[in-house]
């Protein structure tokens, strides 16, 4: 079960976001992440719980962000509940989309683990519904998904297989690339792996 941190950062101008304490693994029904967010002065910020069916489908989100929560699944499309502050008031939203994303980096784990790209895909197309900080704002994103390079590297637990994304969002064309190994991000924008205290999880 891995475990450890990940320092967040605004990826346009590295002002830094805080850090986000996780720990992961594959279950009998899939994959589960769960995670505390602190400020960079350590103060209590928020959390993720997110929980993955076999298929990389959402079948159970929970963020709380302040005073902010938001809970969702894939249920015709995905659909999610979001509560105010107040908690007098909540709004339910539903779209045809594939999964959801945010500046969590179990997201990343989740769409790729969805896409199951190999190197020799085409890139795919994907639509997510973004939940953005700090209010948990609802935004639908298409993005463009491609596995360039899988690369084997080896590690005093064996092999370990480093996959590298190239991610286009759609609406303004820009790109980025991600890293991940198993179940963890090992570099993404405003996401650096700063402690790992287990070997990533990989999946069947």
């Amino acid at each position: 079960m891995p475990r450890g941190r990940y320092s967040l950062h605004d990826p346009h101008d590295h002002t830094p976001l805080g850090e986000e304490h996780f720990q992961c693994a594959p279950g009998p029904s899939g994959w589960r992440y769960v995670s505390r967010l602190t400020s960079p002065s350590g103060d209590h910020r928020g959390s993720v719980d997110l929980a993955l069916d076999d298929l990389g489908r959402p079948i159970r989100l929970e963020l709380h962000m302040g005073e902010w929560q938001v809970r969702g699944a894939a249920l015709d499309g995905v659909t999610w509940v979001r509560t105010d502050p107040t908690g007098t008031h909540a709004t339910e939203g539903n779209v045809r989309a594939h999964a959801f994303t945010g500046t969590s980096p179990a997201f990343l784990i989740a769409t790729a683990r969805l896409l199951r790209l190999t190197p020799s895909s085409d890139a795919t197309r994907v639509r997510l519904v973004a939940f953005t900080d700090p209010v948990l704002a609802p935004r639908t994103v298409d993005q463009s998904w491609a596995l360039v390079n899988s690369e084997a590297h080896a590690t005093d637990n064996g092999p370990l297989t480093v996959d590298e994304y190239q991610v286009t969002a759609l609406d303004t064309g820009e790109r980025h690339t991600v890293h991940i190994a198993g179940d963890v991000v090992l570099a993404a924008p405003g996401i650096e792996l700063e402690d790992l205290q287990s070997p990533p999880s990989t999946f069947d």
